[in-house]
Formats: structure tokens, sequence, C-alpha cells
């Protein structure tokens, strides 16, 4: 390809992190746009047979003038069969499971299997077109795929830099308790478990993209906004002011993202602040389940095995913005990752300790302590399509 590599950010670990949020403040920026998460581009927006699948526009994304120029410039054309092909590799290539394979590849230390190339060919087709209209700066990706992300860095056509996110699991556990209408209802400890492996294989590609990765807290993004934003816009490579005040407000316009937090199609101004409601929603045996599977990372992360629970029932300083979402999670206004039929995580070690070397480990058991809601969404399902 001529012409230099599309600059792409792109963001892994659990959902329910707070990355639709940060990839729409990051939107704001001149040459800069956020696609949501590209992943579920063929599921979600040419077959529509997930949830969430409109454009972040409003429109349906096979409608949108953006997405519809993206599609008919792909190698193999936005097709209902280019989607069958492309879903097809992504559950034989790209769960996380995957994500050792993909990074020895990136590496050099072993041929591509089959498929990965033409799957890869196909986002990198839409990174150049959507940085054709509009984002040559930047392309922020949300997808939170670790294997995807470590496929990515191999590839010379982009600058491909990881954001690994990670929020605390009893507030992920906390959004999953409850059915939405575009994720699956989840135990505590099955949350749990799923954010230990997700974020262990983050952690892998932290190892092979060195400088290209950095890893935040969700935690410090609701507290310290602008600074935490800074941070992300430096490692990206830009050098705007933050566009987010002091208090932590942000007027948010239309951006153009697949999938996705409904939170996304919110406009108007919007406040990031801290969202601890958990330490209260959930019961002690909740806490206890939801911690238990995590233990392996909290304390890497800076987050205690025993958490202090609040007693207070009055009103809570909730992090403004958006269609609230139940039992939640991140800044709000637009909480964790999108439909991806379930969500993610958060923010950077306060250490600064590299990431380690381990490979992730299946989802823990499930809690079978409390009825769970009937499924919401169309099978299959996020975490298990990745794992």
């Amino acid at each position: 390809m001529s012409g230099p590599p599309v600059r792409v950010l792109y963001i892994t670990g659990w959902m329910r992190s707070g990355s639709t949020l940060l990839g729409n403040v990051l939107n704001e920026l001149p040459g800069v746009r956020h696609i949501g998460e590209l992943h579920f581009l063929w599921k979600n927006g040419v077959l529509g047979t997930g949830t969430n699948s409109t454009c972040g526009c409003g429109r349906p994304l096979t409608g949108c003038p953006l997405w519809s120029e993206a599609l008919a410039a792909l190698p193999a054309g936005g097709t209902a069969a280019t989607a069958h092909r492309m879903l097809s590799l992504q559950r034989n290539l790209m769960r996380t499971r995957h994500t050792r394979a993909r990074l020895a590849e990136a590496r050099g230390a072993r041929p591509a299997a089959p498929g990965v190339t033409e799957l890869l060919d196909q986002s990198a087709a839409v990174y150049r077109r959507i940085a054709a209209e509009g984002a040559g700066r930047l392309v922020v990706d949300g997808s939170k795929c670790p294997a995807e992300a470590a496929a990515l860095l191999g590839r010379a056509d982009l600058d491909v830099r990881v954001l690994h996110i990670v929020r605390d699991p009893r507030a992920t556990a906390l959004s999953y308790r409850s059915a939405k209408e575009y994720i699956d209802p989840m135990s505590p400890a099955r949350s749990s478990g799923y954010w230990t492996a997700f974020n262990l294989a983050s952690e892998l590609v932290g190892t092979a993209a060195g400088a290209r990765y950095l890893r935040i807290r969700h935690e410090d993004l609701c507290a310290r906004p602008r600074a935490t934003t800074a941070e992300v816009l430096r490692f990206a490579g830009l050098d705007d002011e933050v566009p987010v005040d002091d208090g932590g407000r942000i007027g948010l316009g239309v951006n153009h993202t697949v999938t996705g937090n409904p939170d996304r199609l919110r406009r108007g101004e919007t406040r990031i602040r801290p969202d601890d409601r958990w330490r209260t929603a959930l019961s002690p045996s909740d806490i206890a389940a939801a911690t238990v599977p995590a233990l392996p990372l909290l304390a890497r992360y800076g987050y205690p095995a025993a958490p202090s629970r609040r007693t207070d029932t009055g009103p809570r300083d909730t992090p403004g913005a958006g269609p609230r979402d139940t039992p939640a999670p991140g800044p709000r206004a637009t909480s964790g990752a999108g439909p991806r039929d379930t969500s993610a995580p958060g923010p950077r070690d306060a250490s600064g300790a590299g990431p380690r070397h381990a490979s992730a480990p299946g989802p823990r058991g499930t809690d079978r302590s409390r009825p769970v809601a009937q499924p919401a969404v169309v099978a299959p399902r996020w975490p298990g399509e990745l794992w």
C-alpha cells in the first residue's frame, strides 16, 4: 500500500470499561474518528443479526453515507456473503484463546494461519477508508478483542497502538447482573472469570507490543478525566488540548460508531464522574463471588481484595450522561463497551508495571445463588464467541 501507515488506537480489555465514552471524547478532536467496535461490523452492521446495529449517527449502518462508502471500498465488498465469511473467520481465528498464536504470527515466528490475512485485509481497508474520510490523524477502534489486537500488530500498513482499559471487576459484575436490551445477564463469578481471562490476554498483547501498549484504569479516567485523557492523547501521538474541562464536562457531537454502549447515541454535554454504586448495590456474597475469580490480577491493578462496602442509601454522585445503564459501570455517559453481546474493563496500573507473560484461562464457574433473567440478545453471545 502507498502512503504512510494508518494510525489506529485499538482498545482492548473486558467489556463495560468506559471505552465507548473515551472513544467519543477522542472523536471530538480534529482528524480523529471513533468507529466503535469494528469487530461487529459484519454481524450487527451488515447482517443486522446482532443488537445495537445502528450507526452512531442514528441511521441504519448500511444507510450511513460514511459506512456505505467504506463497505463499498472493501476488497471483498460489503455483501452478506462477505459478512458470513468474515464471521466464520472471526470464530475460528480471533477468539481470546487464539491470542498467543496471533502474536507469534505478528512477530514472524510462524506463518499466518489460513484466513488471518484475508480477515485483517478487510479491517485494514476499513481503517484506510475511514482515515481518508476525515480520520487522517487517528482511527479509534473499541473492539476489545485481544487476539485481533495481537494480529494487527504485525501489519506493516498500520501503526497500531494498543490501549488496555481495566475496571474493578465488582463494578462490571454489577453491570452484568441484569439483562439489558443488548447484553445477556451474567453471574458475578462468571463476569469476573471473563474479566480475568480477557485482561490476561490483553497483558500478553502488551508484552509483545512494548512501547505501543498503554494500560489505564477506568477509575482514573473518572476521577482525573483531563489528566488520564491527556496521557492517552500523548500515547496516541496527538498533541491536542484535552477536550474535557476541569469539571469532567465535554460536549459530544455526532459520531459514526459501529455497535457499542447505547449511550454512544447521546449528544450534548456529558460529565465524566466516578461511579461506585457496586459497593452498596451488590450483596456481600455477590462481591465475594466477583472477587475470587479476579484475585490473580486485583493487586496488579490496584484493586483491594477486601473492598470496603458503603452502607448509605442516599442519592449518589453518579456519572452524568446518557441512558442509564441499570446496574452501571464506567464513566457514565457511555459506560462500558457496547453491545457486544457482553462488555468490558478500565485504565492504568499506577505502578507502571509491565504486562505479564500469562495465557488467558477460561471463564470460571457460574454463581447459582440467584436466578438469572432470560437472555435478551441474539446468540451467539460475545464471551462465547471470543473465548
